[in-house]
């Protein structure tokens, strides 16, 4: 809200960030752009864009920022570029503007270059420029003792324009762009995504809301192989005490299969191949077993590092690294399968090898099913989690689907039976009669918002599902948001996508009122420009963990797209 970039790492995603303010307060660097005066900010994405306008009005005048994420002719550029322009509009605005270059989270010491009048920062192996136009800057010092910095002032006047420009690359030659050809950049990265929104192809209630989702999530799908991070952030803590301070820079397979499930449904069909692709040739090569996640290159290396800074208002700690990994989550193999049934009923076809890769998994989910896992939510407590069966259900139904389609080889009689068995252990020892739900675990009547899940993937639409919504919105619940199982409240905040999951599964058991009626709230929940991170004060609607959090946003369409299928015609008019 003040025109500040906290947090950028560069040139990817799940690089080591340049700018990270957000976490490092005192080292971490950012980029700052704002009137030098007093003013007032509102913020929007262009519409049907993933470009920011940032109005500042002040006592004497206005101006507009335009953010945007350069793209090239064919798509994604070979470096990274980040273009802010600034209009003026009325009066005059004066602005000041710095760039700090941080210390990679305390692995590196940054300096700049006067290379041929163009300033080059460089932070270990990323090398960077800064290039402008009428953007007033100073003559940088290299030899300043003080930490390294760029910085200028301009003014803005009816129909001026100003622009600074940041070009990064890894390890590799540095481009140095003209300034007048980024300029052009943004007019065309603007109608690159109002062409990527008009093949989007939604139409129903919360449809805003809907696109913005798909907006968000498109900025989190890694381009070069197609797969998607779960957050663009590291370490943002779930609750004040820290400890809970997690890096989702990497490709789940739940997130990929949602996202699969809403691209196929949205006609995106570059995206929904790649990423599919991407993903099952992935788990080839890391095989035989099913990894609960991957690096966006497509490796398994996710090991935890620690860092040396204070974290987000002093809350660590701050890492890199994800220790879900190597843990077996059973309910992923439901994950799998329900990416390639979705795949193949849209009116595609698998390979050979993929067909032979899921007969092999199918045949494993009927050894493996029976074991204790960790669960959803990674936990360290190995138990028999009823959400795990049931996506060991889902499996081997999508399964059945897949073999009688003609796409997958294998025992088809097999899965059915053990899809049974599996079903009967769950109602045998996931529901509890005390509880009147399906529990968390058996022997328990702890709940978990995780089985809400299937309502939607069809394991149950009845009583007893419809009878576990009431367990879970009465002790899980905080108005229409929801904690994700019991006891965690005295840990975190509410789970975003739990209370869309709770919204979908309500249009599941016919109680559509009620989803229209939880939807229209919840879609209100997001920040200023409709981003959701992964979690919500229910006290105050504040954010907490990493943002944007792929599977908020996920739960998001996903829900609206149920309620749309489910919900009668006229009770959807208006929304």
């Amino acid at each position: 809200m003040r025109g500040q970039i906290d947090w950028m790492p560069l040139p990817n995603l799940d690089s080591h960030p340049v700018f990270a303010r957000l976490l490092d307060a005192e080292t971490g660097g950012a980029i700052d752009l704002h009137p030098s005066g007093d003013y007032e900010v509102k913020r929007r994405y262009i519409p049907r864009t993933n470009v920011l306008e940032t109005t500042f009005t002040t006592a004497t005048g206005k101006a507009r920022l335009t953010d945007a994420m350069v793209t090239g002719v064919a798509g994604r550029l070979p470096w990274a570029e980040l273009a802010r322009r600034v209009d003026g509009i009325e009066g005059e605005v004066h602005f000041e503007w710095v760039i700090r270059p941080g210390t990679q989270l305390q692995t590196a010491s940054p300096w700049i270059e006067d290379i041929d009048g163009a300033c080059v920062m460089r932070v270990g192996e990323i090398s960077f420029a800064i290039v402008g136009k009428n953007h007033g800057r100073d003559d940088p010092d290299p030899g300043s003792a003080s930490a390294p910095r760029i910085q200028g002032r301009f003014t803005t006047t009816p129909d001026s324009r100003h622009l600074i420009v940041l070009a990064a690359t890894d390890d590799e030659p540095l481009h140095l762009p003209d300034p007048d050809n980024v300029d052009r950049g943004i007019d065309r990265t603007i109608e690159g995504w109002r062409a990527w929104s008009k093949e989007f192809s939604y139409e129903g209630p919360w449809a805003r809301d809907v696109q913005r989702s798909a907006l968000a999530l498109k900025l989190l799908v890694y381009s070069p192989t197609g797969s998607m991070a779960a957050a663009a952030t590291t370490s943002l803590p779930e609750n004040p005490r820290g400890g809970k301070n997690w890096d989702y820079r990497f490709a789940w397979v739940r997130d990929l299969a949602y996202a699969s499930h809403a691209l196929i449904l949205f006609g995106l069909r570059e995206e929904t191949h790649a990423a599919i692709s991407w993903l099952l040739r992935t788990i080839r090569e890391n095989g035989p077993d099913l990894h609960v996640m991957y690096t966006l290159r497509g490796g398994t290396g996710t090991e935890v590092q620690t860092f040396d800074v204070e974290g987000w208002r002093g809350i660590g700690p701050v890492v890199t690294g994800n220790p879900a990994q190597g843990q077996l989550q059973l309910g992923v193999y439901g994950d799998l399968f329900a990416i390639c049934r979705t795949y193949v009923d849209a009116g595609n076809v698998l390979d050979v090898a993929t067909g032979r890769m899921l007969a092999d998994t199918a045949d494993r989910v009927c050894d493996l099913w029976r074991n204790p896992d960790s669960g959803m939510w990674e936990l360290p407590e190995i138990r028999h989690y009823t959400s795990s069966k049931m996506g060991c259900w889902q499996a081997l139904n999508d399964a059945v689907a897949l073999a009688e389609a003609g796409q997958i080889p294998g025992s088809a009689s097999r899965w059915a039976s053990e899809r049974e068995r599996v079903r009967q252990w769950i109602e045998e020892n996931g529901w509890s009669e005390e509880a009147q739900a399906y529990v968390m675990y058996p022997g328990s009547t702890d709940l978990d918002a995780s089985v809400l899940l299937h309502g939607p993937s069809g394991y149950d639409r009845g009583e007893r599902m419809s009878s576990t919504i009431d367990a879970i919105t009465r002790d899980l619940g905080a108005g229409n948001l929801l904690y994700r199982y019991t006891g965690v409240d005295q840990e975190e905040h509410t789970f975003v996508a739990c209370a869309f999951w709770r919204a979908a599964t309500l249009a599941c058991v016919g109680r559509h009122d009620e989803a229209i009626a939880a939807m229209d709230d919840l879609v209100t929940r997001g920040n200023d420009v409709g981003v959701y991170a992964e979690m919500i004060d229910a006290s105050d609607g504040e954010s907490w963990g990493n943002l944007p959090q792929a599977l908020s946003h996920l739960a998001l369409v996903t829900a609206a797209l149920t309620i749309r299928d489910l919900a009668p015609t006229k009770r959807l008019e208006g929304h």
